[in-house]
């Protein structure tokens, strides 16, 4: 017998975040079936998203199952589970054991860790013989252990904690790096295992300071010629929304948030001559890895996993009105948990606004001078997260054209250690007297599952080739396009080719333009790189999906992630290089593309003593995927003199 929902359950998609009071049942349901000691520490609580069947098939008049997912951790036997409990019956429905997993760190684990190095005896007499007698004025970041295959830390979920040291509270302590002092920390059992001394370092003699009113050894005068420029809209903003699901112009857009990836897009489309015609199912962050050049024992162990391992989302900002976004703006929260399962709610996470974004399309007629013009803006959802010293934006940006953009905005602090009096650094900058900001790069994978025109699609690899000059091409200018449409998994694994040309497109052999082409999307790649680490090091064997731009697999509910689900001290196998050796079909099949992109940083003076944003991004745009431009309708501008459509003017620019 079928019970009969409730209006407001009638409210809720399926993919709708779990909200304060479902993360609170979730936890007391596990809680109490399942026995758990109040020490047990929740890594992991949030939605269990619906199989896709379900998602694509919910009119609204059912209320589906809402099931959450939640990691388990029992510190005192390093043992971790995972788990699905039913909001609906109130039942647990998965009680599984994970062996060798070690979840990812959670967000008072850090203030945890912070205060037991602090506290500690041995470790004090470590900063004491560096000048540091204050130890309310250090800060310690713990960063992941990694995996280097020692005996003494086999079975431990560890930090390796690292140091630096105000000069005055509230002042930049990251400027002054205590180099060559590291506490390995056991985050389960809240204990140091070891305490390793490399040697004393002198601290940095100028300061960071990048508030120009703190600033002493390089006195800063602000700028005092910059007017105002104010973005208005009187009439209020062009989108609407309900919940997470969001309407602007032909866009419609569901969205999410996890501690893990931060945001989420959902079930993408655009209207189309009627009907809203699908995109995307689920795109997202899937892994960044920052993996350092510096040979120095203090710092040559460091590889950061920052989404599996300190989870991108729980580390968002609380944004604010006029500084992190401008214009008529409208925040959400994010509800996620801390490790006593307590929920807890970062406000303003998640920022959506418009922007003016400039020439949608203009032609001037020379013989009669008619100019049409029409103006672009995007929709941009965005969130910024900071990962101790290093502060990074995610912005999804939507256009009247059909393209959607993924920007990443890289600023903050470098990681920098200190240098001995006339010491210069062979693997990084000396950004500063005696400040090395060792070379790194930024490896960002993004998992994207598309749906154009329906859930089967194919990648298509296309290369220009430049035709042989005679008789067909007597002046030796002809070039064209080769295609081919890959198949199987290990067919995909593909790399930025500049020489060629190559660019890949998600297409749907099933649907077909007014010309009769399939419709597609394509990738517009941005700046990449390649990383510089041998195979023979732990990043690559842990993360060997950064070795190659393009992955394609067969949708698989369980690969969410290119560096696997647990890649928290782990010795690589269960990662995006290693699911693509399954080899399945991936031709007109439910498929997902993983594409990673590379920022290549050889730092430099002016990246310090805080970063300008550098910016990262890649864009998805239709390809025969509109019968023409789908921007002919935007209106024109409206100038406070004449029509754009009418004479040259420069307000219409």
């Amino acid at each position: 017998m079928t019970t009969q929902p409730t209006q407001v359950e009638k409210l809720i998609h399926p993919l709708e975040p779990l909200t304060a009071e479902e993360i609170s049942r979730a936890v007391a349901i596990l809680s109490e079936k399942q026995g758990l000691a109040p020490s047990a520490r929740f890594a992991q609580v949030v939605l269990h998203e619906p199989a896709k069947e379900v998602v694509l098939n919910f009119s609204g008049n059912e209320a589906p199952d809402r099931l959450a997912s939640l990691i388990i951790l029992k510190p005192e036997t390093n043992e971790t589970y995972e788990a699905l409990v039913s909001l609906k019956t109130e039942e647990v429905a998965k009680w599984e054991f994970v062996p060798d997993a070690k979840p990812g760190f959670i967000l008072d684990e850090f203030d945890m860790v912070e205060e037991l190095v602090k506290q500690d005896p041995d470790y004090r007499a470590a900063l004491l013989k560096r000048g540091v007698t204050d130890p309310s004025l250090v800060m310690v970041d713990p960063w992941s252990a990694g995996y280097y295959n020692i005996e003494e830390d086999e079975g431990k979920r560890l930090v390796r904690a690292l140091a630096w040291v105000r000069p005055a509270a509230n002042e930049n302590g990251y400027a002054y790096p205590i180099t060559g002092l590291i506490a390995v920390v056991d985050v389960n059992k809240m204990k140091i295992v070891r305490i390793e001394d490399y040697g004393v370092k002198p601290l940095p003699p100028t300061d960071g300071a990048y508030v120009p009113e703190e600033a002493k050894s390089y006195p800063v005068e602000v700028r005092a010629d910059l007017k105002p420029l104010d973005i208005i809209q009187p009439e209020g903003p062009s989108f609407t929304f309900d919940g997470h699901s969001i309407d602007w112009q032909k866009w419609k857009i569901r969205f999410g948030f996890t501690p893990r990836e931060g945001l989420v897009l959902h079930t993408v489309g655009y209207e189309d001559k009627g009907a809203v015609r699908p995109i995307l199912y689920r795109a997202a962050l899937s892994e960044m890895v920052v993996p350092y050049s510096d040979v120095n024992p203090a710092h040559n162990w460091q590889n950061a996993f920052d989404a599996g391992e300190y989870g991108i989302g729980q580390l968002a900002n609380s944004l604010e009105l006029g500084c992190d976004c401008v214009g008529h703006i409208q925040y959400f929260d994010a509800v996620m948990a801390n490790s006593k399962g307590e929920p807890f709610t970062i406000k303003n996470a998640v920022c959506l606004h418009e922007e003016d974004y400039g020439i949608a399309w203009k032609h001037t007629d020379w013989r009669t001078n008619q100019v049409d013009v029409r103006r672009s803006r995007r929709l941009v959802l965005s969130f910024f997260a900071t990962v101790a010293n290093y502060d990074y934006g995610f912005f999804w940006s939507f256009y009247p054209d059909g393209t959607i953009e993924c920007e990443v905005k890289l600023t903050g602090i470098l990681n920098v250690g200190a240098l001995d009096e006339g010491e210069k650094p062979k693997y990084g900058t000396e950004v500063a007297p005696q400040v090395n900001a060792p070379y790194h790069q930024h490896f960002f994978n993004f998992r994207i599952d598309p749906m154009i025109d329906g859930v089967n699609n194919s990648l298509v690899e296309s290369h220009t080739v430049a035709e042989k000059t005679g008789p067909e091409n007597p002046n030796g200018n002809a070039f064209y396009t080769v295609a081919k449409t890959f198949k199987t998994e290990s067919e995909s694994v593909s790399n930025i080719d500049l020489v060629t040309q190559k660019t890949w497109r998600i297409v749907n052999p099933e649907s077909k333009n007014y010309v009769g082409q399939p419709v597609s999307y394509k990738i517009v790649t941005g700046e990449n790189c390649y990383p510089f680490a041998a195979d023979s090091a732990t990043v690559i064997q842990r993360a060997g999906f950064i070795k190659n731009h393009l992955h394609v697999t067969k949708f698989d509910p369980d690969q969410m992630y290119a560096s696997g689900k647990y890649p928290n001290q782990s010795k690589g196998g269960d990662s995006l290089e290693h699911y693509v050796k399954a080899d399945r079909p991936i031709e007109n099949e439910d498929i997902v593309v993983w594409y990673t992109m590379g920022h290549h940083h050889i730092t430099r003076t002016e990246d310090w003593p805080v970063m300008p944003t550098a910016y990262q991004s890649f864009q998805l745009k239709p390809v025969g995927f509109f019968d023409r431009n789908p921007a002919l309708d935007l209106p024109r501008p409206a100038p406070k003199a004449k029509s754009c459509g009418m004479k040259q003017l420069d307000s219409c620019h």
